[in-house]
């Protein structure tokens, strides 16, 4: 991936700890594809909300789903300014003070305006891609969704206008004074990992996951098995 930079200006410009800032599309991205869940932040009549969903990416698109009653997506598909954010947390990071305890972990921002995908052919394509995006071979193996099914659910597409990543990746940074003292400092690591599979309590005889499932195999990271399935899926 070319590492082709986001516009820099004040809305998206990292003002603090500005050395922890990438504006590169090569970083940014597998942030965001390493993750199912993000926070659409938006303002309705002066009201601020944050509402947790999940998305996906499709070249400079990002997509989110979800029910068509929903405030959030009825409020933001006509040309709503929002913001996009995604978080991973890697690690604890223990000083030898309150103050310079911190946490390791990448995060992105991305600006954009809401669009709501009204055409029926393409909302049933984006649906589709958001299970093929994270299960990739399942929907051959699904029923056809139903008219009230696809009436029912609301697909919004926002195109990366401006965005920003901030990735701490250290050990403690103490002050210089305080490394002699006798107290443990360092990073305990995190992972989101799999675990192992629970079969539904009526799964049919004799019926076994196959690929779209046994991708996510007790133990792998959670982040390596969604950037696995957006490769497949990017052509990778």
């Amino acid at each position: 991936m070319t590492d082709v930079s986001f516009p820099i200006d004040d809305r998206n410009q990292v003002k603090r700890l500005s050395k922890r800032a990438h504006y590169g599309r090569a970083t940014l991205y597998p942030i965001l594809d390493a993750a199912m869940l993000c926070h659409i932040a938006y303002v309705i009549d002066g009201q601020p909300f944050c509402t947790p969903t999940a998305f996906w990416r499709e070249d400079d698109t990002l997509y989110w789903h979800g029910s068509s009653a929903s405030r959030m997506l009825r409020n933001t598909g006509d040309g709503v300014p929002v913001c996009l954010t995604v978080t991973h947390m890697d690690g604890l990071v223990m000083a030898r003070s309150g103050f310079n305890h911190s946490i390791n972990y990448r995060s992105v921002m991305a600006f954009g305006s809401a669009q709501r995908i009204d055409d029926p052919a393409h909302k049933r394509r984006a649906m589709d891609a958001f299970v093929e995006r994270f299960f990739p071979g399942r929907n051959a193996l699904l029923r056809e969704p139903t008219v009230q099914e696809v009436k029912g659910t609301a697909i919004l597409a926002m195109e990366i206008e401006q965005a920003s990543a901030k990735v701490r990746a250290a050990p403690p940074g103490d002050d210089e004074d305080d490394f002699a003292l006798p107290v443990w400092a360092g990073v305990i690591p995190l992972r989101t990992v799999v675990g192992a599979r629970q079969d539904c309590p009526r799964l049919p005889a004799g019926v076994t996951p196959m690929a779209d499932v046994t991708r996510y195999e007790t133990g792998r990271v959670v982040d390596e098995v969604f950037l696995q399935t957006h490769r497949l899926n990017d052509g990778g």
